[in-house]
């Protein structure tokens, strides 16, 4: 009954006792409780609400929805993504298996001949075993490496997360440029026609002597120069849909069209965000899962000073021969158990120690960039949207009065008050303006999708849910413990 009583006190010492620090989460200097852009804001909830839409189907394209769906699903960066999940998801299995004891089976025989003093002797042995092994956590080491695989297994599905989070804004704002390019064509395209039909006419006068050769080579310069787009902007179209279709994991091919570029719906965006939002993103998370997994295998290391306590045991038949192997008689068993203490490793346990302690604080300034960032990315990115928006509205007044001009100074050529330089020089800038207001539309709609990403709210659970999944969900494991937020040990 004493063995008995030291055993189990030794068992529940086991549990209890874990060597090396706690986790507790890092300190981080976090802003007021909204992102502000300058001195405009907005209430919280309504970014909130917007941080759990699928954000995508407020541009009012379903082609847009199609193609996004279609990427989650289909997108070979995400499928290596949730591949590597699994791996981690095996390696996590390897650790907890560690918890129990190992039992193996063993069948062996051993026919023999032997000779002592001109006698010969049988030397026959046939064994049946199951033995087993088990290495008590007396130090906690076997927790520890549990805790770090699985915060490895977390942070591999952050990072799956980041990659469709990554994907979805791809897919928009190559959708954006491909109806961007698509307009730019057919502008450069009517421009195109329209110039060739004038220099055919200005041909015709410039042979009766009506126009000089300035006018007719300023002329075929600008048509020249218009036709040049063309094959430029069909390029780039091929170029983008084949790019479209590699992330949708499809052979390069062309890419369907839904609304035009104009038609889109521009959502209306917050115009600043609440910080516990960017407690959400991907990559935040990923770098506090690989903060708690280098913080939890100092312990591993440290446990490497004490002494480690394994058990043994064997039962099984013995017999030289094979007919009795399983009689009484031929039962054996033994059990065992070994105590294994470090007494001298000439500095490699220590330098072990100070190695993890390294990996550590770094994982921990990596864990404090990425909230930066963060926090970086998302002020950038109201910027970028506040900043947009005026920029294509003044592209748009710019639009006007050159309209404005071109269309006055048809009129005064045709009246004889000007040359038709005046005309070309403000058919030039008719050209460029709209093919720059095209571009205003589509850099618009992009940095609206920057404010989508930066939020990687509820919207990103949903789509990271319904995107390919790894073969063993993450969703079933357990919890892993709640950390502080007071400090850092």
């Amino acid at each position: 009954m004493k063995k008995i009583f030291f055993v189990l006190m030794l068992l529940i010492f086991a549990v209890s006792c874990s060597i090396g620090p706690d986790y507790v989460r890092p300190p981080v200097e976090i802003p007021d409780s909204t992102l502000y852009v300058q001195d405009y804001t907005v209430e919280d909830s309504l970014a909130l609400a917007l941080a759990d839409t699928t954000w995508w189907e407020l541009f009012g394209d379903t082609v847009l929805t199609y193609l996004i769906t279609t990427a989650v699903q289909e997108n070979n960066d995400i499928k290596i993504a949730a591949a590597r999940v699994d791996q981690y998801m095996g390696l996590y299995g390897v650790n907890q298996s560690d918890y129990y004891p190992k039992f193996d089976a063993g069948v062996s025989g051993q026919i023999g001949e032997s000779n002592s003093q001109g006698v010969k002797f049988r030397d026959n042995r046939f064994n049946v075993s199951l033995s087993a092994f088990w290495e008590i956590d007396i130090w906690g080491k076997i927790r520890r490496a549990n805790e770090a695989a699985l915060a490895d297994l977390l942070a591999a599905e952050e990072v799956r997360r980041g990659i469709i989070l990554s994907i979805t804004s791809l897919i928009a704002n190559s959708y954006f440029d491909l109806l961007s390019l698509d307009t730019q064509l057919e502008i450069a395209k009517r421009t195109v026609e329209s110039r060739a039909k004038s220099l055919e006419l200005f041909q015709l006068r410039w042979e009766r002597g009506d126009i000089s050769q300035l006018e007719i080579s300023q002329l075929e310069s600008e048509y020249w120069y218009a036709k040049s787009q063309i094959p430029l902007l069909e390029k780039s179209i091929v170029q983008l849909e084949n790019a479209i279709s590699v992330l949708l994991g499809r052979n390069p091919g062309p890419i369907p069209r839904g609304q035009m570029i104009a038609d889109l719906i521009l959502p209306e965006i917050p115009e600043s965000l609440p910080s516990t939002l960017l407690e959400r993103r991907p990559d935040v998370l990923e770098a506090e899962q690989q903060l708690i997994a280098a913080n939890a295998r100092i312990g591993v290391v440290k446990s490497l000073y004490y002494p480690s306590l394994s058990l043994t045991g064997l039962i099984g038949f013995s017999n030289n021969d094979i007919a009795k192997l399983f009689e009484p008689s031929s039962f054996v068993w033994n059990a065992g158990g070994s105590l294994l203490a470090p007494i001298f490793r000439a500095g490699e346990i220590s330098s072990q120690v100070e190695s993890a302690e390294a990996i550590q604080r770094q994982a921990f300034f990596n864990y404090i960039k990425s909230v930066q960032t963060a926090f970086s990315d998302a002020q950038n990115a109201l910027v970028e949207r506040k900043k947009t928006e005026e920029i294509y509205f003044s592209d748009g007044k710019r639009l006007e009065a050159i309209t404005t001009y071109y269309n006055l100074s048809n009129m005064r050529y045709e009246e004889g008050a000007t040359s038709y330089l005046e005309v070309l020089d403000a058919e030039r800038n008719l050209f460029n303006s709209e093919l720059g207001y095209v571009q205003s539309r589509a850099t618009l709609m992009k940095s609206a999708v920057g404010i989508f990403s930066s939020l990687a709210g509820g919207w990103l659970d949903k789509t990271a849910y319904e995107s390919y999944q790894p073969m063993n969900t993450v969703e079933e494991l357990p919890e892993p413990d709640q950390p502080s937020e007071n400090g850092n040990e």
